[in-house]
């Protein structure tokens, strides 16, 4: 098991009070050190840490993690802050946590994505805060929180806002910042909007300027570089703005079922036309790895503050970087969230609507339905009643469905395909026993008491789905640095660039039966015609049907032995037929499953004694006197 990387902080919300006392995170460095406030690092390097500002001065600014920005951008930045607009100090370029002092204030902000997320709990004296709730759970002594791990696989849709994976232990959203004052309590404001709507012509372009000052400040950055290229327009893109600045190593990943696709035909025909990329493939069924091996012992596994998806591929993944950390690469670039800035959801055509364009929402959703050979009529009415209602009322009805007795349970039932629909329920909610399906109705009835009735539906999934890509981004990270000491990168999930291309709506970004034309407009000229002409997207549920054949065995012990159905609030039984019917072909519920597995693995490892991840510097310093 490795070291978890974080920094976490305290601020004194009483002047000479040490909110922790004597109380540090294990091993940790120092990063700053205040009369109210202290920050600590774990697993940083001191590179990583920038600050500029002095303490008796108007205004100080601290970047922890990857902070490209110059010294004049950083600065820049800094007297914007003592000009009240501290939202600059979250929009440079990188991927970083922003600690901004102006005056007696502190704000505390992570990534838009979520790849570095603030969380936090009040402790005598002030506030305690971390860029990981584990740690902040193992201090209270507080229990992961059961409802919020069953949603994530029997749900979709539920926004749990400040809820984390830890009861007590409190969530900023993304897009907002935690904010600390003297003689005041804790409060969550949301970072100003510097991004103004633009349409697809005007905004093109700044999404050009944006992904490529990403790009590029990494690539020049003096690190060896590997990158993703899959084949596919995201990781293509990134490796093509790389290495016109850089020679790197691309790794393209290809098994059996995957070496049938056109994803690896792009990727030999991009390599060939650079000089500067050096390919390297990985072939997985020659290396015999598949999805879901080497989970055969839990405690040897990597640790994450979350339920990690890159678990299930972690044999996949060794193979993967293999050739990255051979080449000696210190920077792997991936195309990660690409799907999610340069594309869109299908709900983004009720906002459509709901901006006036009802005829063009109409054309779309008739060109959905003829791309995807599906009948219009169902699509329309269920457009039709998402539209009528708002979010609260949707989540209510969602709720009464899962209190609803034997609801879940009647003989040939499967939840409905709804695209276009608010919230609705997975298979895997079969799976809740009646004490799950009561805890999981709680947190959506909760939710829906709080949920803004003025959210739209196509934002609202736009920035689930962009939280769920930022989180699995951050375990991946974890993981790989923790394996391989080898950080990945994901430029497009930059706060700027989630910024310029968030700007365009959704529906202008997606166009039925076109793909991704916002790449093809903003990297005409920088990336090949033929990547940018792509109308196809390869699907690699092959893979993970056979990868569950294989490993069938141990993941039926991992399920047998649920710490959720030991809880009582899964039933085991019937999560076990779901995988036993996967590893015989059969349809199934695939991302449910593959995010039961590693949640039970993360039950199963994560350590919560607070002394694994606390030390106590004054019981320390007592022991080394009486030696």
């Amino acid at each position: 098991m490795g070291t978890l990387r974080f920094i976490a902080g305290t601020f004194a919300t009483h002047p000479g009070r040490d909110p922790l006392a004597s109380w540090r995170p294990r091993g940790a460095h120092t990063a700053y050190a205040a009369s109210a406030m202290r920050i600590w690092t774990t697993a940083y390097a001191p590179d990583e840490i920038r600050a500029c500002g002095t303490v008796d001065g108007p205004g100080e600014v601290l970047t922890l993690g990857s902070c490209l920005a110059t010294e004049q951008e950083l600065t820049a930045a800094r007297q914007a802050a003592e000009r009240s607009e501290w939202a600059a100090t979250t929009r440079l370029p990188g991927c970083y946590l922003s600690v901004v002092r102006t005056g007696q204030t502190l704000r505390i902000a992570g990534t838009r994505a979520g790849t570095i997320t603030v969380y936090w709990l009040p402790v005598e004296g002030g506030v305690l805060w971390a860029s990981a709730a584990a740690p902040l759970a193992a201090y209270r002594g507080a229990e992961a929180d059961p409802a919020v791990l069953l949603s994530a696989f029997t749900l979709r849709g539920l926004d749990t806002i400040q809820a984390s994976h830890f009861r007590t232990v409190r969530r900023v959203p993304p897009y907002h910042a935690l904010v600390l004052e003297a003689e005041a309590g804790p409060r969550v404001e949301s970072v100003p909007s510097s991004a103004r709507p633009r349409s697809f012509a005007t905004g093109a372009p700044l999404v050009r300027d944006a992904v490529s000052t990403a790009v590029t400040r990494r690539a020049t950055s003096n690190a060896l570089l590997s990158a993703d290229l899959s084949g596919g327009i995201d990781s293509t893109t990134v490796t093509c703005l790389a290495v016109a600045h850089s020679p790197l190593l691309a790794v393209t990943y290809t098994d059996a079922r995957m070496g049938e696709q056109d994803d690896v035909r792009y990727a030999e025909r991009i390599a060939a036309g650079s000089d500067g990329i050096r390919h390297a493939w990985v072939y997985g069924t020659r290396d015999g790895v598949q999805h879901f091996d080497a989970l055969d012992d839990p405690a040897v596994l990597p640790l994450t503050d979350t339920p990690a998806l890159t678990l299930g591929l972690l044999a996949i993944k060794a193979a993967q970087l293999t050739p990255a950390t051979a080449h000696g690469s210190r920077l792997h670039l991936t195309g990660r969230g690409g799907d999610n800035v340069l594309d869109a959801l299908p709900t983004a055509v009720i906002d459509q609507y709901r901006a006036g364009h009802r005829l063009g929402a109409f054309r779309n959703i008739v060109r959905s339905a003829r791309a995807q050979h599906t009948a219009l009529w169902p699509l329309l009415r269920e457009a039709i009643r998402t539209q009528r209602i708002a979010y609260p009322q949707a989540l209510d009805t969602l709720a009464s469905l899962l209190d609803r007795p034997g609801a879940l349970h009647r003989p040939g039932w499967a939840p409905p395909s709804e695209a276009l629909s608010w919230c609705g329920i997975t298979a895997a909610a079969a799976w809740l026993t009646p004490t799950g399906r009561r805890l999981v109705a709680e947190l959506v009835g909760a939710t829906a008491a709080s949920a803004d009735p003025r959210t739209a539906p196509g934002a609202l999934h736009e920035r689930l789905a962009l939280e769920y890509m930022g989180a699995g981004h951050a375990s991946y990270d974890q993981i790989a640095r923790q394996q391989w000491s080898l950080p990945i990168h994901a430029p497009l999930l930059d706060t700027p660039v989630v910024d310029a291309c968030l700007a365009i709506p959704g529906y202008e970004r997606s166009r039925p039966g076109d793909y991704k034309p916002l790449a093809r407009a903003a990297f005409t000229g920088q990336v090949p015609d033929l990547l940018l002409q792509r109308r196809t997207k390869t699907a690699f549920t092959g893979s993970l049907y056979a990868g569950l054949r294989t490993n069938a065995p141990v993941l039926r012990r991992l399920l047998t032995g649920s710490a959720l159905a030991q809880g009582g609030l899964l039933d085991a039984k019937r999560a076990v037929a779901a995988l036993d019917g996967a590893a015989r072909g059969e349809p199934a519920p695939l991302a449910a499953l593959h995010t039961l597995i590693v949640t039970e693995l993360w039950l199963a490892t994560l350590p919560t004694a607070r002394g694994i991840w606390w030390e106590n510097t004054l019981a320390d310093e007592h022991q080394e006197a009486t030696r």
